[in-house]
């Protein structure tokens, strides 16, 4: 039986959780951290959230959102996650739990169901054969997994695959080929290092050109309060950026994300930006990086070249309601 969400069934969920989505690397989920990825967020809709009951036992979990607000929003909905007890009839329950949620999601008016970056509700997981080291967010359905096989099967349509990858710091070093792009570029009038407000200028004219909602908030506001951030500058005014340089409570480097102006292409200055972001994370005791890009994204080769290795791959997967 299938119902929608009632806070008497957190528990049996969080129980599940703990013993199911695990096996997918997906971190451990305790009361305070069930709230704030799911019923505390600004997005949870009990309306998509449901619940497979067996005899009155929680045997599957599924969560769905919505919001206008969000990228694509208007026409689609998020699945978040479809949890199930390994003794239960799988496809069966993936196949109810999901028809719920793609019908909650006609409702709201959406034509289409996506598993996507996109999505609000941040999963994090924990990057295999580590000390539990972790990454924030699960940027699709894990390739090989339960829930993929079935997606697929269900007529949903592999968009792209992201790969997350993975760097332990502690020797990093800026190799000789950086260096020399960097003298190359420094003698047409460019630096790369940190923001220096008192010598670095057009910050908020970077973003703006960028065209990134994210990038603004954080690294404009990352100016404002101080926090460091890698600058790509020519002659003194932002062309660029890396960062915000922040180690996380579980040693993590965070970061938005790394962008140069489309006039200021052509540098290095993308490369130098990202190889002296990793060297400021590690002078400020950062314990690894983890990061997700595009297969067929072209930094991939960058971030090889640093040293990261791809650890996990997942899906981005949509399908057409109407």
């Amino acid at each position: 039986m299938i119902t929608t969400w009632n806070e008497r069934y957190r528990s049996e969920v969080i129980d599940l959780w703990n013993k199911e989505a695990v096996k997918d690397s997906y971190k451990e989920m305790t009361e305070e951290d069930f709230s704030r990825i799911f019923t505390n967020h600004a997005n949870f809709d009990p309306a998509c959230t449901f619940v497979w009951l067996e005899d009155g036992r929680v045997t599957g979990f599924a969560c769905g959102c919505t919001g206008d607000e969000l990228p694509l929003g208007d026409a689609a909905g998020y699945i978040t996650c479809i949890v199930l007890d390994s003794g239960s009839d799988k496809q069966e329950q993936y196949a109810g739990l999901l028809e719920a949620m793609e019908d909650r999601f006609l409702e709201l008016g959406k034509r289409q169901a996506e598993v996507l970056f996109f999505n609000p509700m941040q999963l994090p997981w924990y990057i295999p054969d580590t000390d539990c080291h972790e990454h924030n967010n699960a940027p699709g359905v894990p390739v090989g997994s339960g829930l993929h096989q079935f997606l697929l099967q269900e007529g949903y349509t592999e968009r792209a695959t992201q790969c997350a990858m993975y760097l332990k710091l502690g020797g990093f070093e800026v190799p000789e080929s950086i260096l020399a792009k960097e003298e190359k570029a420094a003698a047409e009038g460019y630096m790369v290092e940190l923001l220096d407000t008192s010598k670095h200028t057009g910050i908020a004219e970077m973003l703006e050109t960028l065209g990134n909602p994210l990038w603004t908030r954080e690294i404009g506001g990352s100016a404002e309060s101080g926090t460091p951030v890698v600058i790509a500058a020519h002659e003194g005014k932002a062309a660029g950026f890396a960062g915000p340089v922040i180690r996380q409570p579980n040693g993590r480097g965070y970061f938005a994300g790394i962008g140069v102006t489309p006039q200021h292409e052509g540098h290095g200055l993308g490369s130098s930006l990202f190889f002296r972001l990793c060297e400021a994370f590690q002078n400020i005791g950062t314990d690894y990086m983890s990061l997700y890009t595009g297969s067929n994204n072209p930094a991939i080769r960058i971030y090889e070249k640093a040293g990261f290795q791809t650890v996990k791959t997942f899906a981005i997967m949509r399908k057409e309601l109407v």
